[in-house]
């Protein structure tokens, strides 16, 4: 059914007239939406910052863990920490010393792998894809593939559980902004490719409704000599990645898209300038995402809206509360030292609430929920 809701737009009290902009002096901005920020909205002004909490006690509190302290190291993806999922996404971690003795195959849906660190190449169905730090790469259900590596890689997988992965809509900005489909590389059968092909027995790991199965063959199943269509895998690097951009509005997060799959969307934040208009937040704003859960994953650089957040922290926070900028950063809300911005991070953002998975509870940062208190 269709949504027809209620929407009459007000205005009480002390207020601005556009969001993210010209607040009214000592105060702060709460955006109260729904549907992750494509629904209606309100923006309420506070005389305090809406993270101001002293205490917060329940499962619903924002959380933070360091993969990094992670035992990750596995040759098989499916055996790799799992560390949050509902059902329509599972969001692993895994580091990979080796190349693959074995082929792994996903049934359950699309798999998104995330180069967080290292560079290898990848064998599948349709041909080899060399990747490195910083590349996704989609993978189509129930695509064959395995890796092989130059040095130790680290990746963060997200699986579309019974979906599949597609370019969010543009809209007004046409099919080229954001990066040009022209821009996403496909894997090629080549020399190399085809000098993979041999007649020794091969195992294929399936991973099918959660369990793994193990299909072995004679020869390597990587055996095509050609192909022709439009499903394929497709590889895109976070550099080739041209951030939408308002240098008078502080754009929302799901401006900055780049793959949607059944109830969830995966974001990418890349350096940008700031915004220069005066009147302008140049920081994000407070707000209530209660219809997701959000997801971030701290790939490189300085998170400027976050304090001791290092490469390889994950960030949660549930519906239900406010969240946004730590108070360092809201000192600068409206002047910025810098230029711009200089993080990498990966943001998903799913429409039912994830579950928080048992590998995260020995790398927990338990003061996260206190870092917004301010620190005299």
């Amino acid at each position: 059914m269709a949504k027809n809701w209620i929407q009459l737009p007000r205005t009480e009290g002390t207020a601005s007239r556009q969001a993210h902009a010209d607040l009214p002096e000592g105060t702060f901005e709460r955006e109260i939406g729904r549907e992750g920020f494509f629904g209606p909205a309100t923006h309420m002004h506070h005389r305090h910052p809406p993270t101001g909490w002293i205490h917060f006690e329940g499962p619903m509190r924002p959380r933070a863990f360091d993969t990094t302290k992670m035992d990750q190291g596995n040759p098989s993806p499916w055996k790799a920490p799992l560390l949050m999922h509902n059902a329509s996404t599972r969001i692993r971690a895994w580091t990979l010393s080796k190349g693959m003795e074995t082929l792994a195959r996903n049934a359950d849906g699309d798999e998104l792998l995330f180069v967080h660190s290292g560079a290898g190449q990848l064998f599948c169905d349709y041909g080899r894809m060399k990747f490195s730090e910083g590349d996704y790469i989609s993978l189509p259900r129930s695509t064959t593939w395995r890796i092989e590596t130059s040095e130790e890689v680290r990746l963060l997988m997200i699986e579309a559980t019974n979906s599949a992965y597609q370019l969010p809509e543009k809209g007004l900005v046409g099919p080229h902004a954001i990066f040009d489909p022209a821009v996403l590389d496909t894997p090629v059968i080549d020399e190399q490719f085809l000098a993979q092909q041999d007649e020794k027995e091969w195992t294929v790991e399936v991973k099918a409704s959660g369990e793994v199965g193990r299909i072995v063959f004679p020869f390597n199943p990587l055996d095509a000599i050609g192909w022709h269509g439009d499903l394929c895998p497709v590889k895109v690097n976070w550099r080739d990645i041209r951030p939408l951009m308002s240098h008078r509005y502080h754009l929302p997060p799901s401006a900055h898209t780049t793959f949607v799959a059944n109830r969830f969307v995966v974001c990418t934040f890349v350096p940008r300038p700031f915004e220069s208009d005066p009147g302008a937040l140049k920081v994000p704003f407070f707000h209530n995402n209660d219809d997701f859960d959000e997801v971030i994953f701290y790939h490189q650089g300085k998170f400027f809206s976050r304090d001791n957040i290092h490469p390889g922290m994950i960030s949660f926070h549930p519906r239900g509360f406010t969240h946004g900028p730590h108070p360092k950063a809201l000192e600068n809300a409206f002047e910025q030292t810098a230029a711009g911005t200089d993080e990498v991070a990966v943001m998903i953002d799913t429409r039912d609430p994830l579950i928080v998975d048992a590998a995260l509870e020995g790398v927990e940062w338990s003061g996260y929920v206190d870092s917004w208190k301010r620190q005299e």
